[in-house]
């Protein structure tokens, strides 16, 4: 499972909702045989989707085994243990730490040590450089979706490595290069980011998965022992324990301290960051615009595996309480992880609009008209998803659309095929669907007319067509079925089948006349039982001849018998 990409779907699991189609930013979704699977070449791993699937069909790489292995070849494994952890957890630092040590790792350290020093080196980058847009890289998601979608400011992302890998340098800078190094927070994107620097960052695990460990390991943290040993190392973070809120990266370069031309600026959210840098000239800045970005909305207190059943704003309230400000902060970083990014681009296969135009046929878009850009394919428009079903990351069943109108138009071709009469009437007793048998059977003269017109019957009185509306009107009240054999109406009989098709609202029928059906049942059972007097006449003839004639072979045997027994009884004597 280490193998597979940060995020799958359990394709067993997967309901035909395209929730997560709609849902992503970056369409990173392929549906095939309606199933949605993860396009990892264009994917991000934000996890909205994780969050959003409703069937849970989403699911998380699971990299517990990896760190087993980790511990079983005796290794001293560190934890960075992201700050959010302190919002999530009503635990101590003794009691998370003990935990964590129960587990099998040896060592436990804040990943807020390396934010600070991100922060200190931000300012520093600030206070030194030109006007001009800057844009942190503590977030992995977004550093990733300007890398793939906004490829042109790459080289706007500030030159520093993210606060989780410059707190692994700093960890292996302080306790040698052999030690490993786990990071453990709310983010999916993360484990991108330790598959990327292994050199690093050995694994990445989400507190949902800590939590699923602790369970299988039966782990009561009230039981746990705890010793004067059980604290983070080399020691507790300050104003760096901010950056899991939105603001908070910028509230610690606040506190480093920037000239008056830097603007410091918060957004979080894919959405927000894409609105925001839309249409941006760069060139026509005339002061240092830093942004804070992070892909989910509200911060780090927001990512996709919290695990948490807590409030957001509870969160952020603990993780608030909890920060020890420093009176003063450096000024010069103690450790600096230098990283340059580079643009990979995610190149679009080019779609002729010929292609398109096939393809909208293919969803029932013959004319703009057609085109209802509903989205509940997923995609924003028609003519986005006939991109899709060109590229072959979609399919015509998507559309909802075009599959009501192939239901209906299957609907109607057996309606009007059928040679039994079909009606439904609403609450009211009006007629909602009538096919042509129907009007033929009860219109009459009317017929017509009636068929004539484009709507048929619809919208009709159904006591003014039929006199048996009373079935209706007790199907109504009573809903389920009601079978009628043989009702007769007048001089006609007919088959009625009522059935229920929403409670109280829509009931429909199937009519047979069987009128024709049971007079000619009649004629053959008038033959029949003629055929059949005849037949017990003629036998009742023979069954007289054959009596005289067993009465006379009766007595002439008889008649043998007494000669037979007269000669034996003289050659006796």
């Amino acid at each position: 499972m280490t193998k597979c990409y940060p995020v799958y779907t359990l394709k067993n699991e997967c309901h035909d909702c395209y929730k997560c189609v709609r849902e992503c930013h970056i369409k990173a979704i392929k549906i095939q045989d309606g199933s949605a699977s993860v396009l990892k070449e264009k994917c991000i791993a934000c996890g909205h989707c994780v969050k959003v699937c409703p069937s849970g069909a989403k699911k998380v790489r699971n990299d517990i085994d990896k760190i087993k292995t980790l511990i079983i070849a005796q290794k001293q494994v560190y934890v960075s243990l992201a700050p959010s952890w302190s919002g999530i957890y009503d635990l101590t630092e003794s009691q998370i730490v003990a935990v964590l040590k129960k587990l099998g790792f040896y060592a436990v350290s804040e990943t807020a040590l390396g934010a600070q020093q991100v922060s200190i080196k931000t300012a520093e980058i600030l206070n030194q450089s030109e006007n001009g847009l800057y844009i942190s890289s503590a977030c992995p998601v977004v550093v990733d979706y300007i890398r793939y979608y906004k490829p042109k400011f790459t080289k706007n992302i500030v030159n520093i490595a993210s606060p989780a890998l410059t707190h692994a340098k700093f960890l292996k800078e302080k306790y040698g290069n052999n030690i490993s190094v786990v990071f453990i927070g709310p983010c999916i994107g993360k484990k991108n980011e330790a598959d990327a620097n292994p050199d690093y960052i050995d694994a990445s695990l989400t507190f949902e998965e800590v939590n699923f460990w602790i369970s299988e390991e039966f782990i009561n943290v009230n039981e746990l022992e705890i010793t004067n040993n059980d604290k983070f190392v080399p020691e507790s973070s300050h104003e760096g324990a901010l950056y899991p809120i939105e603001g908070g990266m910028n509230e610690t370069i606040k506190r480093v301290g920037t000239d008056k031309n830097v603007t410091l600026i918060n957004l979080s959210g894919l959405k927000t960051l894409d609105k925001s840098l839309d249409g941006l000239d760069i060139n026509t800045l005339d002061k240092k615009i830093f942004i804070e970005a992070l892909s989910c909305e509200t911060g780090c207190v927001n990512g996709p595996c919290l695990s948490s059943k807590k409030a957001g704003l509870a969160i952020t309230s603990d993780i608030l309480s909890k920060i020890r400000y420093r009176t003063k902060v450096p000024t010069q970083a103690e450790t600096v992880f230098e990283k340059i990014y580079e643009e990979n681009p995610v190149i679009e296969d080019d779609v002729k609009f010929a292609d398109i135009s096939e393809a909208m046929k293919k969803i029932g878009k013959h004319s703009p008209e057609d085109e209802l850009n509903c989205g509940g394919c997923g995609y924003s428009t028609c003519r986005d998803m006939a991109k899709a079903l060109v590229k072959g990351d979609a399919e015509p069943s998507m559309c909802v659309s075009y599959m009501r109108k192939i239901a209906m138009r299957k609907a109607a071709a057996m309606l009007r095929c059928m040679p039994s009469a079909i009606v439904m009437v609403d609450r009211n007793l009006n007629i909602v669907e009538a096919n042509d048998s129907f009007m033929k059977m009860f219109c009459g003269e009317m017929y017509d007319i009636f068929a004539s017109r484009k709507e048929g019957l619809s919208g009709a009185s159904l006591d003014r067509i039929i006199s048996f509306g009373e079935i209706f009107s007790q199907l109504l009240k009573s809903g389920g079925d009601i079978h009628k054999n043989h009702y007769q109406v007048k001089n006609k009989l007919y088959d009625i089948n009522a059935f229920t098709i929403e409670d109280g609202e829509i009931v429909g029928a199937v009519i047979t006349d069987v009128t024709k059906e049971e007079f000619d049942r009649e004629k053959i059972a008038a033959k029949a039982r003629e055929v059949i007097t005849k037949n017990i006449s003629k036998v009742q003839e023979i069954a007289c001849l054959l009596g005289e004639h067993m009465v006379e072979t009766e007595v002439l045997l008889n008649s043998i018998a007494e000669d037979y027994s007269k000669d034996s009884f003289k050659e006796n004597e």
